[in-house]
């Protein structure tokens, strides 16, 4: 078979009738690879089609981890051509293409074969994360993925980019308007090194220069003095213990405090997100303002548990005269591993907290009892799909939008699409420590060899030490970003409100609580 042809629909259609039946796996990859980009740039769903069937085959065979990571980049570019050229509406909540799309990036991502594949290849992937999670709403966490391509390659274009345009999209959704400069300096600055011709690009992509262009002229025009801000010399408190801790904050992006998303300068060192301007009804007292205090201290005292249960070295005089018997599995028992349990519990709540705030806020009128994260937002029929509610249909909301998505990060039982491989893992851990038994072992007994496994135990699930670490983290960055969706959307949907109803409202001032009276 000839590579690529001078006739595009000939090559495709000799491509769709391909067997990779006594093929090598890089001739069955390399086969794979063609159809999908032809499937899309001809939009031809049929040959997407075939193309997935052609990843099955492929993954029944023996092949070399980096090619099975690659395999999964395949699917994802698969999804993404079927989400193009079958999807009726883009601006729909729902898009099972596009859910495809990022559950197969992410397999790539966490694959063992990944850190094999080229590193522009890993950037792409990476990118389109980015990009899959700002196309959904996600913005704030789209910018994790674009950074970790640019760690890669600091001048890979369409990362640079798009990176930029999503600050530009982050800046639109914020009130506080020095925050909204500030984001609108770091999308000027992106878009236009994007622009600049040191920049790599993979292809040739002018639709996407042009719009960087467009992005780049929209900031000029509305915000023209881009001054310097400084972002860097702001305290960070007395004592080295709390340095350590805002430091490390900082780092992990944990502040809530859109600023820390632009990186870790003092500037974002404080917990400033508070409640956007709201109506409410005439004599009613503050109540989601109490509602959302108590939801941001319970995040900030469990980041403390986190950052103290990762961080600590030492025994603790708690744990001293603890009598437990050495069950030989190297297990950990202290309490530093307990508080990064508490953390993790803390933090899980948090989703169905959050949940209770908007079916009161959004008066959805959903039964206490019935009230989940995950659950929220659909119409409960016996069978599925279950259709979401009338509320949500054709909302023009952006973070509340990136919060459904946000969602299906999570398992659950009954509604099980979820576009996060591990997503079982975390709905597992958080079961086990609510109700049964979770055993953290020390991270070197996880590479003995099976015939020495030490793991067996019928109540038990195992999670070596390390890894509970990051899945705390990881789900705290979850709540984080869950937390700042919640309160962008409500300014969307106030700003909704005010021009649908036109009412008059006058004001309630509410003072700070003071940092001496937590005690």
């Amino acid at each position: 078979m000839a590579e690529n042809p001078s006739d595009p629909v000939a090559f495709y259609d000799a491509l769709v009738k391909v067997e990779l039946a006594g093929r090598s796996v890089a001739e069955a990859l390399e086969i794979l690879g063609h159809l999908v980009d032809l499937s899309d740039d001809l939009g031809k769903p049929d040959g997407a089609r075939r193309a997935l069937e052609m990843a099955d085959q492929l993954e029944s065979m023996k092949i070399e981890e980096s090619d099975a990571a690659l395999l999964e980049y395949f699917r994802a570019n698969t999804w993404a051509a079927l989400n193009r050229h079958e999807t009726a509406n883009p601006w729909d909540w729902e898009h099972p293409a596009l859910g495809n799309q990022i559950f197969h990036l992410r397999k790539c991502v966490s694959h063992s074969g990944f850190a094999k594949m080229g590193k522009l290849r890993r950037c792409q992937v990476f990118t389109n994360l980015g990009n899959c999670m700002d196309t959904v709403g996600r913005f704030v966490e789209a910018l994790e993925y674009w950074e970790q391509a640019l760690a890669l390659q600091p001048k890979f274009g369409m990362a640079v980019g798009n990176r930029g345009c999503g600050l530009e999209t982050y800046a639109q959704a914020l009130y506080d308007r020095g925050h909204q400069l500030l984001f609108a300096k770091f999308a000027h600055a992106g878009v236009t090194s994007a622009l600049g011709k040191d920049v790599l690009f993979d292809g040739i992509y002018p639709q996407a220069l042009a719009h960087f262009e467009s992005v780049k002229n929209r900031i000029e025009s509305v915000v023209p003095n881009l001054s310097e801000i400084d972002i860097h010399d702001h305290p960070m408190g007395d004592k080295e213990d709390e340095q350590g801790y805002r430091a490390w904050c900082l780092q992990n992006r944990l502040f809530l405090n859109p600023l820390n998303d632009l990186g870790p300068h003092s500037i974002a060192n404080r917990d400033v997100l508070m409640l956007p301007t709201f109506t409410t009804k005439v004599k009613e007292p503050p109540t989601l303002v109490g509602f959302f205090n108590q939801l941001k201290q319970e995040y900030a005292s469990a980041r403390w548990l986190l950052y103290e249960g990762i961080q600590t070295d030492k025994v603790h005089f708690s744990d001293r005269e603890v009598l437990l018997y050495n069950t030989l599995d190297y297990s950990c028992h202290s309490l530093a591993v307990e508080k990064t349990k508490i953390a993790f519990r803390m933090a899980y709540s948090l989703f169905d907290k959050l949940a209770f705030f908007l079916n009161e806020y959004l008066q959805l009128g959903i039964k206490d009892r019935d009230v989940y994260f995950k659950t929220l937002w659909y119409q409960h029929r016996s069978s599925k799909p279950f259709p979401l509610r009338s509320q949500f249909v054709n909302l023009d909301n952006l973070p509340f939008r990136g919060l459904f998505w946000l969602a299906k990060d999570l398992f659950d039982e009954q509604y099980g699409d979820v576009i996060e491989p591990e997503a079982r893992d975390y709905y597992v851990i958080r079961n086990r420590l609510e109700h049964s038994y979770l055993r953290v072992h020390e991270d070197f007994a996880g590479i003995m060899p099976p015939e020495l496994e030490i793991f067996s135990n019928r109540l038990a699930y195992s999670i070596a030490r390390g890894d509970l670490n990051a899945k705390t983290l990881r789900l705290f960055k979850l709540v984080r970003a869950a937390m700042i969706y919640v309160l962008l959307g409500m300014h969307r949907e106030e700003a909704r409100r005010v021009h649908d109803e036109q009412k008059s409202a006058l004001p309630m001032h509410i003072a700070l609580w003071e940092d001496d009276w937590k005690r």
